[in-house]
């Protein structure tokens, strides 16, 4: 019985596990006794920031000593009138060495002084100081719940410098030998803090009930950045980030930081569920920005979604993270030497980063490895998960050996991500393959990221081609382009823009196509003056076409105007971060539409741009273009259906809710509430309409469905003729301002009025943005807000612009008008393997010898909507994981299997002793299996 367990122990390896079986049985022995002390710590970030008053970073054209830099600042304000200035001081390592930066206090409140600053030759950019403010927040669990396999320690490799951004390492921890240097860049006065995910952690938890409050500078991480770029730093990990990407100084840094050839591995974020939640620099294309998984490979609840939000509102998000690894339960070092198990991106991005340093470390070719040639074969060597969208996995699960193989085998060359557009395969391609495209509908956008591995710098030969297959109808689409005029450092992206031919607006089908791109970049070694490199890549496209025009269809348009950094907003819900996109935070409110049959779309310029039969605008915080609401007006009393979800927007509570910044002891409030109810009201103002400065939240119910009504306002005025919807809410304004609960009766908040004029359209308003939201189970306001007095909406808006009177109108913009490719038809057969991973042009993948194991879950992938119905319009449209009865049924068949394995054995052992002995001596069997003692430490 002894063989048959061998076998059988064997065989769920080979069917459930990836892992080899000394690491397998070393788990089962960790699982039945943990490490003592060991405890289990799920992380949840806060994430807040603000500008620092008087405080300005001064970006310099280069690295120039300390002496020079106060130089160049003392003449640039000699001939300003501000005299009381000074150079904050910064004591780190850094201080030693020249720098491209200083950080200035200017107490007087005088812009001119600052553009006297920019007009200096070697000044490049003033901007202001910003402050963050990071909550990490912690559930504790018995370490036994997870199924990590012991504990994680770090691993020394030969001639690869590491840089690891934390809050501390103690010098004595035991398992970390390999430490050159620790350096502080905060006004922390030790060393030994263990790692905010250490006794930092321990510390919140002990003294903090569960909060740790992680605080920075801008210029904090500026001095840590040019360090590891002075040490010659090859692979860095930055397990902390944010959603402010509109700190250029930090940004800048981080370019500059690829740029030297230093790989960034950064977590993507904790605020999964959520979509829209990336966090920076993880979002950037030069970085490898990476997502959580449990051990049962299902994308881990709390790892961020994407889009990026960098093109928002006028273009769309790239895909992101690239890749996932497990970050749900891991076992790491504790603080005196135990374990500890973890949960977080936070613990994803530092299990990519050592898989990198041993690349690095062991690849042949080093000089060929670079953050894009990295990033291409983690990327192109990933797994993919099965029924899992790429806006939760990105490139799919980290596989080290396949990537190994990869970069081994590595030629320098460009690829792309994703490597091909395919609008029909769900759930991979959602949301784009839940909307088929149609003739007179806005263009579909896909953000395709270009990596770069020739080198730093790189350009696109003159301009991507667009070759559509006759036989698969590829002439009945077009394609427009807009793309990085300069690849820096190592990336750049290509927007491509499909839309139906006018010949084909009755057509129905799917039609499939490529573009070629060709980048270009210096050689390494020049043998001519101009010399290049070149690399040529393919992006098939293959989407579905639906037969009918937009206005026949009753298209649903959707107008969401916010930018998506920088302006400080005042929480939509008071109690929830949202993102204000239908492919983010109005997720649910799209996928009930398109399950209705309606067709959505997002409008990304002004209102005098478009024309159809019903428009949705939703949370707009943004201001209107005198000709916007001239021409929306004008739509209304020609038949145009308005529906307006706004959000609640009261002065006394944003004033409530401003941040009070400890540095320079002042408050900062938002610049707006959850929407621009004011702009709303103006533009509702002809037809006797507005809404309340009224602030309600509560459930109700509205044609037998379960409605949540979160942080909205209250209808203030409406027609008399009309219709009014009202119901009993609790005053959340009146909480938040008194911490006093009040129920009200008879609250409007769903109105509905007919144009009496013939042909007229209908307007509805209502007071929150989430109605359609079932997954969450507000005496009514008569005063109509007034602008928050001193706000700065005017610095972010893409309509006001700041006068000496006051903000003002900006020119109406032109409407966007794309130059669609000439087409070069080929009659030839379109592929049909387009679901396959990504091939790089120096390896086949199919072909890779690799050693003889196989996945913990059978490497399935996505169906194509002619084996399934399931992604059909309009139904099935719900992105997610794979499918959990499919899931669930795995172990089943491995049960199964394994009890026929046994019974065979058993047989055959049974007829074995039941045989009489021969008289000539038997050849001994050879030994199927030796299983050696398991390392105390598993490898990477």
């Amino acid at each position: 019985m002894k063989l048959v367990n061998i076998w059988l122990l064997l065989l769920v390896v080979l069917l459930c596990g990836k892992r080899h079986l000394g690491d397998r049985l070393e788990k089962k022995a960790a699982e039945k006794a943990p490490c003592p002390g060991c405890s289990h710590l799920t992380l949840k970030v806060e994430f807040s920031s603000t500008v620092v008053e008087y405080e300005y970073i001064v970006a310099f054209n280069g690295y120039f000593t300390a002496k020079a830099r106060n130089s160049f600042i003392s003449s640039a304000l000699k001939s300003s009138e501000i005299d009381n200035w000074r150079i904050i001081p910064r004591n780190n390592p850094s201080s030693d060495y020249p720098s491209d930066f200083e950080v200035i206090q200017i107490k007087e409140k005088q812009k001119a002084g600052l553009l006297t600053l920019e007009d200096h030759p070697n000044i490049k950019r003033v901007t202001p100081q910003r402050k963050v403010f990071r909550s990490l927040k912690y559930a504790e669990s018995p370490c036994n719940e997870t199924r990590g396999s012991g504990c994680l320690r770090p691993r020394a490799c030969a001639n690869v410098r590491v840089a690891v951004f934390d809050t501390g390492l103690s010098e004595k921890h035991p398992h970390f030998k390999n430490v050159k240097e620790r350096t502080n860049w905060t006004n922390e006065r030790t060393l030994d803090d263990g790692g905010w995910r250490c006794r930092g952690v321990t510390r919140s938890l002990r003294e903090n009930k569960g909060t740790l409050v992680f605080v920075s500078y801008t210029s904090w991480f500026l001095d840590a950045f040019n360090y590891a770029i002075l040490k010659k730093v090859d692979v860095l990990n930055l397990s902390i980030g944010g959603p402010d990407f509109m700190d250029h100084p930090f940004v800048d840094k981080v370019w500059e930081l690829t740029a030297n050839n230093v790989i960034m591995v950064s977590a993507i974020g904790n605020d999964g569920p959520l979509y829209g939640t990336l966090n920076n620099p993880a979002d950037q294309m030069d970085v490898i920005g990476v997502g959580g998984i449990d051990f049962e490979d299902n994308i881990a609840r709390f790892s961020s979604r994407g889009m990026t939000t960098w093109e928002l509102p006028g273009g769309y998000g790239r895909v992101k993270p690239d890749i996932v690894t497990y970050g749900a339960g891991v076992r790491g070092s504790g603080v005196k030497g135990g374990c500890r198990a973890l949960s977080g991106t936070s613990v994803a991005s530092p299990v990519v980063a050592g898989a990198v340093t041993l690349l690095v470390s062991t690849v042949q070719k080093r000089e060929l490895v670079n953050p894009a040639s990295m990033k291409q074969a983690l990327i192109a060597s990933a797994r993919r998960l099965p029924g899992v969208n790429m806006f939760e996995q990105g490139h799919g699960k980290l596989d080290l050996l396949r990537a190994y193989q990869i970069l081994n085998s590595y030629k320098p060359q460009a690829s792309l991500s994703p490597s091909y557009i395919d609008l029909t395969e769900c759930p991979y391609m959602w949301p784009y393959c839940s909307q088929p495209i149609y003739y007179g509908g806005m263009p579909t956008i896909v953000n395709v990221t270009i990596l770069n591995g020739m080198g730093v710098t790189g350009r696109i030969v003159d301009k991507p081609d667009w070759q559509p297959y006759l036989p698969q109808n590829g002439d009945n689409i077009e394609v427009a382009f807009s793309y990085s005029s300069v690849l820096w450092p190592w990336s750049g992206y290509l927007a491509v823009s499909i839309s139906v031919t006018k010949k084909a607006a009755s057509w129905e089908g799917i039609a499939q196509g490529h573009v070629m791109v060709t980048v270009a970049s210096p050689a390494e070694v020049e043998s001519k003056s101009g010399a290049e490199q070149t690399s040529t890549v393919k992006l098939p496209i293959k989407p579905r076409s639906f037969r009918g025009a937009r206005v026949s269809e009753g298209a649903a348009w959707l107008s969401l105007r916010r930018e998506g950094g920088g302006v400080t907003l005042a929480r939509d819900f008071l109690f929830f971060r949202n993102g204000d996109h239908i492919h983010t935070n109005f997720r649910d409110m799209y996928q009930h539409l398109r399950s209705m049959g309606y067709f959505v779309e997002v409008l990304g310029s002004p209102f005098t741009c478009f024309d159809a039969r019903t428009l949705l605008m939703v949370d707009s915080e943004e201001e209107y273009f005198p000709e916007e609401v001239a021409k929306l007006r004008r739509d209304v009393d020609n038949g145009l259906s308005l529906i307006v979800f706004s959000d609640w927007y009261n002065t006394s509570v944003m004033r409530k809710v401003k941040f009070y910044d400890e540095n320079t002891r002042q408050w900062w409030m938002p610049d707006t509430g959850g929407a621009n109810v004011p702009a709303l009201n103006e533009l509702l103002s002809v037809w006797n309409m507005g809404f309340s400065d009224g602030l309600y939240e509560g459930d109700f119910t509205l044609a037998n469905h379960d409605m949540y009504y979160a942080s909205g306002c209250s209808i203030a005025k409406f027609p008399e003729d009309g219709i009014v919807i009202t119901q009993t809410f609790k005053d959340q304004g009146l909480e938040v301002l008194k911490q006093e609960t009040a129920v009200v009766e008879n609250v409007p908040i769903l109105g509905l009025y007919q144009i009496p004029a013939e042909g007229g359209g209908r307007i509805v308003l209502y007071g929150d943005s989430n109605c359609l939201d079932d997954s969450h189970r507000q005496k009514a306001g008569s005063v109509t807000p007034e602008r928050m007095e001193g706000n700065h909406l005017h610095r972010y808006s893409k309509v006001l612009e700041a006068r000496l009177g006051g903000p003002e109108p900006r020119a109406l913009p032109a409407c966007p008008h794309l130059s669609w490719a000439k087409p070069q038809p080929l009659n030839e057969t379109a592929p049909s393997n387009l679901w396959k991973h990504q091939k790089l042009l120096s390896i086949d993948l199919d072909k890779v010898v690799l050693p003889n194991f196989r996945s913990n879950r059978p490497q399935v992938r996505p169906l194509s909507p002619g084996e399934s119905s399931a992604w059909d319009i309009p139904g099935g449209i719900m992105p997610g994981r794979y499918n959990q009865e499919v899931g669930q049924t795995i172990p089943v068949f491995a049960f199964l299997g394994a009890m026929v394995v046994l019974a065979f054995f058993v047989v055959q052992i049974n007829k074995a002793k039941s045989r009489p002995k021969r008289r000539k001596p038997r050849v001994k069997r050879p030994q199927l299996m030796q299983q050696a003692h398991p390392p105390k430490t598993p490898s990477v």
